[in-house]
């Protein structure tokens, strides 16, 4: 057989590795730093190394990783990760193109990684990046995952890196027909249970046709990731950048339109907790999320989740999840910030959380659910409305609630009665000041 033919295999990592180190045209450095060298290890065991492996390393010492790769950067970061790849990449076409330059598709895969350590306290995550030549002396393409490591032993994160390296390897170079195939090939063999990808960014010419939003909501639709996250521009980030240890005022919605009163939830929330005068680490975020899996109804489109997340990221930070209820995005949140997490909502979404058929597939059902979503330091600040308006929004669950407008017509926190025997349940909530009433006038700051 041919050098250069790719034998037949199957979607596993074993014919995966060992169909590109059969593949004469390609040829590169892998560098792993963090969490062993399992993607280098996939090459090397399967056969045929010298046909793809130029070198691999791993600069597990802080001093010798600095003096390679320059210091100035934490150590798991999109920036070092950068620097691995500038630095590999350089080194790799500088020594082998006058060589081989006419034949050989270059390519640098890296890794910097906090697999778990021995107390399981650690922030488990990693940069995963690669770097590659389409064609021979063409211009460099280059793919960027961030993901949260979920397994629960370092040994299998380790793995699970592993066969994610080996995957994205192959499918840059076999699977870039379609956004979707790509994506698919890149998740082989792999599940929410063991890696989460929060944020990927594509550049090159030959990534040219892939819009790393919509690879965003394709892969929280198809079980690739459950929260992805967008900036005041409405581009895709890393979501510790932006959520590392800070509280966090979250309004949940479907944004259908902009209304002048989202904003105003908003600043009357961060006013509300600023005055509940309990130590504040940092300076509150603002948190727009909306799910692709509401518990009733049907989802946003794509294209309409991107028009939201235009309209929206002028207010804060955009989440767009595939989570259905509130204490899934709450014990999402809870692996960048222990801070105090407040949600903002009107009457009617409050009503909603309060509704047993909200929680279908817990046990425990609402009691199970109310349990997780204030188990985390989280307060809901309910906002009164129009009692027309709570039950347009409710419909036939409104005769679950006794609803008592004020003199004005709005309904507020102590208007929203649930029937027995879920009324008990709301009124100690409400005397644990765990929903509070709020306004948007600003309050007093606490003594």
């Amino acid at each position: 057989m041919s050098a250069n033919i790719t034998p037949q295999f199957k979607a596993d990592t074993h014919s995966k590795a060992l169909a590109i180190n059969l593949d004469a045209d390609i040829y590169g450095t892998i560098a792993e730093i963090g969490a062993g060298q399992e993607v280098a290890r996939w090459f090397l065991k399967v056969g045929a190394a010298s046909g793809t492996v130029a070198k691999t390393i791993s600069a597990y010492d802080k001093t010798v990783s600095d003096a390679i790769y320059g210091a100035g950067t934490r150590y798991v970061s999109k920036e070092r990760l950068l620097k691995m790849l500038d630095y590999e990449f350089k080194k790799l076409t500088g020594r082998l193109e006058p060589s081989c330059g006419d034949v050989k598709k270059f390519f640098v895969f890296g890794d910097t990684a906090s697999a778990r350590n021995y107390a399981g306290d650690n922030e488990q995550h990693a940069w995963v990046g690669l770097r590659f030549l389409s064609e021979p002396h063409g211009e460099p393409n280059e793919i960027i995952l961030h993901v949260a490591l979920i397994d629960r032993t370092n040994e299998r994160q380790q793995e699970a890196l592993g066969i994610l390296g080996v995957n994205l390897i192959h499918a840059v170079h076999h699977h870039r027909n379609s956004m979707e195939e790509l994506l698919a090939a890149i998740w082989d063999d792999l599940s929410l249970s063991r890696l989460e990808v929060d944020t990927l960014e594509f550049s090159g010419p030959a990534m040219a046709c892939f819009d790393a939003r919509r690879c965003a909501l394709y892969m929280l639709r198809h079980g690739m990731s459950k929260v992805m996250t967008f900036d005041a521009t409405g581009n895709l980030i890393d979501p510790s950048s932006v959520l590392r240890k800070r509280p966090m005022i979250l309004e949940r919605g479907r944004f259908a339109t902009l209304e002048p009163f989202h904003g105003k939830m908003l600043d009357a929330a961060e006013h509300h907790l600023c005055a509940e005068g309990i130590p504040l680490g940092r300076e509150p975020v603002r948190v727009l999320e909306m799910t692709l899996n509401p518990v009733g109804g049907d989802g946003p489109s794509d294209d309409e989740v991107l028009e939201r997340i235009g309209l929206l990221s002028g207010l804060g930070v955009v989440l767009v999840s595939s989570l259905p209820q509130g204490y899934l995005l709450v014990d999402h949140l809870r692996r960048f910030s222990s801070e105090p997490v407040r949600f903002t909502m009107g009457i009617s979404l409050l009503a909603r959380v309060l509704d047993d058929e909200f929680y279908p597939k817990l046990p425990g059902r609402l009691l199970e659910g109310l349990g997780k979503l204030f188990a985390a330091n989280v307060k809901i600040y309910v906002y009164p409305m129009p009692r027309e308006e709570i039950l347009a929004s409710l419909e036939s669950r409104a005769e679950h609630f006794d609803i008592v407008a004020s003199e004005n017509g709005d309904v507020e926190a102590d208007g929203l009665n649930p029937k027995p025997p879920i009324n008990h349940l709301y009124r100690y909530l409400r005397e644990a000041n765990w929903v509070v009433p709020v306004t948007f006038e600003t309050p007093k700051t606490a003594q």
